[in-house]
């Protein structure tokens, strides 16, 4: 992983890195929590900055399940982090930089995810190879090919990979499909995700020099060599197409996963997408506000998925984003959920862990429930199990969602529809 071969196609990269860790893994001698289901189970986090924390989060309140290491570019956050658990737990995780050095660890049972996207693919499929359980942030991969990849490699090494879509753990969620599939709002013909959230610009920022502690060649790994910007850093590089994939893939890629779920699809025959980077001269490549059509033959049937991202004001639909306190209404500057359109109603989706129905043509109120979960847990559940069943969101899952984003963005960069052969894909 380094400039010098930054030239390779990516998916060359991914095949040659692959390979070469298969072949240094060769001796490893894969167990899991030290063979016993009620063993503790020793987890690394690698990208520790963002997401990565609430990973950490999530695992140090498990009883029997320790977050052994952290693995981060950035030898601040590193510290900062590791010093974090350090003070709570009373154990100071081991400190890894390469990705590469804490797989040959073999102390550790499973390693979580929570890196840029260019990286997800690549770091699950050497875990897998390297004998480890994996849990991947959305969406699990970066381009269309890796994901497919990702679930071959949890096929073919027998591991437990779980995507972190987190409402198919929710229990609200879990109830709202049960009762999608059941006919509560009818034949249900279409499903929209809204990613309606309030994003400032970001600004110009001119390039400059590295930051101290910080392995930057490391961080770009498969990307192409580029001058560090901080707009293409923490958290912003969601916005350039060399590392993230917009706000359909930030935000989206949940309200993506749920339109499919409830929908009870898998990939589509037709996508089209459109849109653009509007109000703001700065930085961002990848499209603020964007509208995806996708279309799916569902036992003879079409259906339609509808995605939409905006990026300022904007309104609250089917009362996402609304909720009652002593003030009267309030109104959230987002709206993140789905709405679910039925022959006999509709369903309101907000945000992961709450839904309401709206029957017939006066809207009468249905069935509803707000409960979350976790999808962490469900993760643990499953590694001690080893069975792929009990995973809530199991990565064929993830790659099914996350490739139709992809299709989206194929189509919002080509400027025309696509065709597109489920079967064949």
């Amino acid at each position: 992983i380094h400039q010098g071969r930054v030239t390779m196609k990516r998916r060359d990269f991914i095949k040659d890195s692959a390979a070469t860790a298969a072949a240094s893994t060769l001796g490893f001698n894969i167990k899991t929590y030290a063979g016993s289901p009620n063993g503790v189970v020793r987890v690394a986090v690698v990208g520790a900055h963002g997401q990565g924390n609430a990973h950490i989060g999530a695992y140090t309140k498990m009883a029997d399940v320790e977050v052994a290491a952290i693995c981060d570019v950035d030898d601040s956050v590193l510290k900062q982090r590791c010093g974090e658990i350090e003070k709570n737990t009373g154990k100071r995780p081991k400190e890894y930089v390469d990705i590469r050095k804490l797989l040959e660890d073999k102390t550790i049972d499973a390693i979580s995810i929570a890196t840029p996207n260019h990286w997800h693919s690549l770091m699950g499929v050497l875990a897998c190879q390297a004998g480890k359980d994996v849990y991947v942030e959305k969406p699990c991969s970066h381009s269309y090919w890796e994901g497919r990849q990702l679930v071959a490699a949890a096929r073919k090494y027998n591991r437990i990979v779980q995507h972190g879509t987190n409402s198919r753990s929710t229990v609200a969620l879990r109830e709202a499909v049960q009762k999608l599939g059941e006919g509560v709002i009818g034949d249900v013909y279409m499903a929209r995700g809204l990613c309606f959230k309030w994003r400032d610009t970001i600004h110009k920022k001119p390039d400059g020099p590295v930051p101290q502690g910080v392995d930057y060649d490391l961080w770009l790994g498969p990307a192409p060599a580029r001058p560090f910007n901080p707009n293409r850093f923490h958290y912003n590089w969601h916005w350039n197409w060399d590392y993230g994939n917009g706000d359909i893939g930030n935000q989206g890629i949940h309200e993506m996963d749920i339109c499919r779920w409830g929908m009870g699809v898998t990939l589509p025959t037709k996508v089209f997408s459109m849109g653009g980077h509007f109000m703001f001269d700065d930085d961002q490549v990848t499209p603020n506000t964007q509208v995806a059509n996708l279309e799916f033959d569902k036992n003879g049937k079409k259906v339609m998925i509808v995605f939409e991202v905006r990026h300022w004001m904007s309104n609250n639909e089917g009362g996402i984003g609304q909720r009652r306190d002593d003030k009267g209404l309030v109104t959230d500057s987002n709206c993140i959920g789905n709405i679910f359109y039925g022959s006999e109603g509709y369903m309101a989706i907000d945000g992961y862990n709450s839904y309401k129905t709206f029957l017939g043509k006066n809207q009468e109120p249905g069935p509803s429930r707000r409960e979350g979960g976790n999808n962490w847990e469900n993760f643990i559940k499953a590694v001690r199990s080893r069975k792929r069943e009990d995973l809530n969101a199991d990565i064929e899952e993830g790659h099914l969602s996350s490739a139709l984003m992809h299709l989206a963005n194929i189509s919002y960069r080509v400027g025309r529809s696509i065709e597109f052969d489920p079967t064949k894909e």
